[in-house]
């Protein structure tokens, strides 16, 4: 017999592997420093203002996700449900501290956000990202290969016409999550 099953549940089934290299959370209140100070680190990301990573960290904590390794903070990514479409996840930002990267940890928290709970509806996902942000290229186009290749790539805001030249062009790569068939 096959059913379809979500793809949060089948994100579930994947996570069970060992993860003792990393703990996942939800960040709370006292994490908006370090999570400012982490994504320091990670250029190409824009840094925004400390008390913006403190916004994260107490108003969308449920829909945001920290990775840490020996109480040191080594991932973070940043979202929210889209008010006009609370069925779509978007990715703010996606932050890996360089000692943890090529090692998959951007993939598993991503995986891991999608499973929780609270996002079992979560039918899409979308983000921004700059041309030459080949870490971000990867990931998403890695999530979009285990969600059948259906994602699009648009121009969301442009150089020129939005930012005067003071900023590269986003572009919105958007990916609709996958009901996996089960046996």
């Amino acid at each position: 017999m096959i059913t379809n099953i979500p793809w949060s549940e089948m994100a579930r089934a994947t996570l069970e592997r060992n993860y003792s290299q990393w703990i996942f959370r939800t960040p709370v209140r006292s994490d908006g420093q370090r999570i400012h100070e982490l994504i320091s680190l990670c250029p190409p990301l824009d840094e925004n203002s400390a008390y913006c990573n403190f916004l994260q960290s107490i108003h969308f904590q449920k829909t945001c996700i920290l990775a840490e390794q020996q109480d040191e903070i080594l991932g973070f990514i940043s979202a929210y449900r889209k008010p006009e479409k609370p069925l779509e996840l978007f990715i703010w930002q996606v932050a890996v501290h360089p000692d943890a990267r090529g090692k998959g940890l951007a993939f598993d928290m991503l995986k891991k956000l999608l499973s929780q709970e609270n996002l079992q509806d979560i039918e899409a996902i979308e983000t921004t990202i700059t041309k030459d942000n080949q870490g971000s290229w990867n990931l998403f186009k890695k999530f979009d290969r285990e969600n059948g290749l259906r994602g699009q790539v648009s121009t969301f805001l442009d150089e020129t016409r939005h930012f005067d030249g003071q900023h590269e062009t986003e572009y919105l790569y958007r990916i609709p999550l996958e009901s996996i068939p089960q046996t």
